[in-house]
């Protein structure tokens, strides 16, 4: 299936799209590592469905230099020895943040705690906002149906450059 709707070409939709990607590139300008933005990124995209932020994610993994194995099991991170304890933080931050639905209190005290011993007060605004905005970019992407398999790996750095 064909995307529904381009929302860059429509003059609203890229004039909100610009204002949604400030708030990006704040997040990616912070000191919460990027390879730990792009973990989360992953994670959230996967359990939305998200095709498009899916292939973005795993290609700019990739083209960072992390090992297939580590992008290959981001979807089974809890059943894996390949993650830092400071990453199994955030990626479970992510999923909580991202099943609001399916956990009545969010975010558990038990998973914040991991996430504040390994990350400052910068760092932990930095993963609130990223965890937000992917869902929120997910559901832009689900919604207009734009699939994945054409995302060139950079191509939102080089867009926010």
């Amino acid at each position: 299936m064909d995307s529904r709707f381009d929302l860059n070409s429509n003059e609203l939709g890229a004039k909100l799209g610009k204002r949604f990607a400030g708030v990006s590139v704040g997040i990616k300008g912070s000191t919460l590592p990027k390879v730990v933005q792009e973990l989360v990124s992953l994670r959230a995209s996967q359990l939305n469905g998200c095709g498009y932020c899916v292939d973005a994610h795993a290609k700019d993994l990739a083209a960072a230099g992390e090992p297939a194995v580590r992008v290959n099991l981001v979807a089974a991170w809890r059943e894996s020895t390949v993650f830092t304890e400071a990453e199994r933080a955030a990626l479970a931050f992510a999923e909580e943040g991202s099943r609001l639905a399916d956990a009545h209190q969010g975010v558990s005290d038990e998973t914040w705690s991991r996430v504040r011993k390994h990350y400052d007060d910068d760092q932990v605004a930095a993963l609130v906002y990223l965890v937000a905005m992917i869902n929120a970019a997910n559901r832009l992407l689900v919604i207009t149906h734009t699939k994945g398999g054409s995302y060139q790996a950079g191509t939102f750095d080089a867009v926010v450059n």
